[in-house]
């Protein structure tokens, strides 16, 4: 058990946690979620030991191995692998020690112990997760200082994950990793067998891994049962009961109001007037539901183009005297939407610049309108803003000549308006960059807008706006992202980037996560023999049509639970104040609301249990 008590964090004279309090069960897979700057790194470091909070505490067993990726990742002329192994510190000073004791009663205790925590099966399991990471046999094998940041976090990643910690937590652990990566990570999560915590803004990932959901919002925590998708069904309740109890609420003080402000004066009514007055100081505000306008995200239209945009026939692009890809044929016209699938380094970003016009086709040809404006995002982009200027200086740059009027809108598109315009990038949240960069890169209403990875620093609400912002879109998409929801709603035509070329992909994205965890499988599996292909796919229609009823258990169960909960806030506000209660809990007495309230609790209790059934029979399908 992991135990949130009244947790308060002041930094830089800010309250960012305000006796934030939960009690996360043992065992339990929780995905931390919030808007960004909600706090969600400064909770994390509290349980870890790195942030005494001001009051409060994080309570948990004494001997709870912790495991957390820091934030310098590993360097060195040491290989992934070697890195790997040495994260399991007690293996490496078994080993060692083993090497130069000569006093036999201490080496039959150590082989003792090297066996009791797995120690001969390390290299193997070492190996697995590093290639589920994308790291093959050469890769594992080659020193650190070879790979770029991105790569480097992975094998920090991967050292974590070996080390198994009894409390494993991760923040935004998918940021550095493609879709088989990310997949490959999702299912090693379902299976392990301690508690995990993760910050993620991954919708798949949060619905397919956690078992319940700890949002961060306004310094305080809620936990609530289920993925995201049971989260938000859940959120939407509580947000619609929370802003009927405010309009009645107002309702109520302006009633007071107008009764203090009319009778405070006449003698016969002064002492119910000052009453009234009271009431009205001691009445605590609800707070308003409110949208937040820093999630706008509105693409300009770009005038219409004759199709195609872009085509290419048999082309090559690489580096130098370098190909990375070949015999490339593709057709782009005004309203396609791509997605680039296939692991990181087979040559997705290397095709979006051979797209963008940044690269030139090395054999073949590419042809493309010479009228058609092209949109790149990258990663760079965000990472290349002068901290010490703000957005309006920045637009204000790129768009020269244009009126400070049409500046300012191409700002308040992406949510920069008023004071938003002024403030410094340096005091920018990672989210908020990218959407400066996204506005900056659409400042001339590109027919084709092409983003690599656009998500990294977007909470799931920025990502739900980008989505839609993209299908309110009239021109082209060409997409890179690890995000299945957003290729999933974007997207209408996939392409795979592999084995030095790309082909379109003919099949759903379902389709293709299929085959990147069958292959995991058999990566995993060593070399088995080949089954009977009738068999397998027989087997595995089974299997579909199992996943698929456990869903829809969980699915119905999620929903029962989010209705009876729902009942009961009903139920309770009728007990707490008789007056506001409406519909069949209006004509009820306190005694039947009571007895109501039980048999309600019992369904509850109820329907949770099947959905832990369900999500049991879910998890070890």
């Amino acid at each position: 058990m992991l135990n949130l008590k009244d947790i308060t964090v002041r930094l830089g004279g800010r309250t960012i946690l305000d006796r934030a309090s939960a009690a996360l069960p043992p065992r339990s897979r929780v995905g931390l979620i919030g808007r960004n700057g909600a706090g969600k790194s400064t909770l994390m470091k509290v349980m870890i030991g790195q942030i005494d909070p001001d009051e409060g505490s994080c309570d948990m067993p004494r001997d709870m191995r912790l495991g957390y990726i820091a934030q310098e990742a590993p360097a060195g002329t040491a290989t992934p692998f070697e890195t790997v192994l040495a994260a399991d510190a007690e293996r490496a000073a078994l080993l060692a020690e083993a090497e130069h004791t000569e006093d036999p009663d201490r080496l039959g205790h150590i082989y003792e112990r090297l066996n009791a925590i797995d120690a001969y099966t390390a290299p193997a399991r070492a190996a697995r997760i590093l290639v589920g990471l994308g790291f093959d046999e050469e890769m594992q094998g080659r020193p650190l200082d070879s790979y770029s940041g991105g790569w480097k976090m992975r094998v920090a990643l991967a050292s974590l994950l070996f080390s198994e910690p009894d409390l494993l937590l991760l923040d935004e652990p998918s940021n550095h990793l493609d879709l088989e990566a990310t997949l490959w990570l999702e299912n090693f999560l379902k299976a392990y067998r301690g508690t995990v915590v993760v910050i993620s803004h991954e919708r798949d990932l949060l619905n397919n891994v956690v078992d319940y959901i700890l949002h961060l919002e306004g310094g305080k925590v809620t936990l609530y049962p289920g993925g995201y998708d049971a989260f938000e069904r859940q959120r939407a309740e509580r947000l619609a009961q929370q802003e009927a109890a405010r309009a009645k609420q107002q309702a109520e003080r302006e009633k007071l109001q107008d009764y203090v402000a009319r009778n405070s004066a006449r003698a016969s009514t002064a002492k119910q007037a000052q009453s009234r007055a009271k009431a009205l100081a001691k009445m605590q505000p609800i707070a308003a539901a409110i949208e937040d306008p820093s999630l706008a995200f509105a693409f300009p239209s770009p005038p219409e183009l004759r199709p195609p945009l872009i085509t290419m026939d048999m082309a090559a692009v690489g580096y130098g005297d370098t190909p990375v890809l070949r015999r490339v044929n593709l057709r782009i016209d005004p309203d396609d939407r791509l997605a680039l699938l296939g692991r990181n380094g087979n040559g997705k970003t290397t095709l979006a610049r051979l797209i963008a016009a940044q690269l030139a086709p090395m054999e073949g040809t590419m042809n493309s309108s010479s009228k058609m404006n092209v949109g790149y995002f990258t990663q760079y982009q965000v990472e290349e803003l002068d901290v010490a200027d703000t957005p309006l200086e920045h637009m204000t740059r790129v768009m020269k000549g244009a009126t400070p009027g049409a500046v300012r809108a191409q700002l308040g598109r992406f949510g920069f308006s008023g004071e938003r315009a002024t403030q410094k990038v340096g005091s920018m949240s990672g989210g908020e960059k990218a959407r400066l960069a996204l506005a900056l890169i659409t400042r001339d209403a590109p027919h084709l807008l092409i983003l690599d990875e656009p998500t990294n620093h977007l909470d799931v609400d920025s990502r739900e706006a980008l989505v839609q912002a993209l299908n309110d879109y009239s021109g082209a998409v060409v997409i890179v992202s690890h995000d299945r929801h957003m290729i999933e709603l974007v997207a209408d035509r996939l392409v795979l980037v592999d084995g030095g070329t790309a082909q379109p992909f003919d099949g759903s994205l379902e389709d293709y996560t299929d085959i990147i965890l069958r292959k995991a499988d058999d990566n995993g599996g060593g070399d088995a023999p080949k089954a009977d292909r009738k068999a397998e796919k027989r087997n595995a229609a089974e299997w579909r049509e199992k996943q698929k009823a456990a869903k829809n258990a969980v699915s119905k169960a999620e929903k029962e639970m989010a209705l009876l909960t729902a009942e009961r806030s009903r139920i309770d506000q009728a007990l707490f104040d008789p007056k506001s209660a409406t519909g069949a809990e209006a004509k009820m007495t306190m005694t039947d609301l009571m007895v109501k309230r039980a048999a309600v609790e019992k369904k509850l209790e109820a329907a949770e249990e099947a959905w832990m059934e369900a999500s049991a029979a879910l998890e070890e399908l």
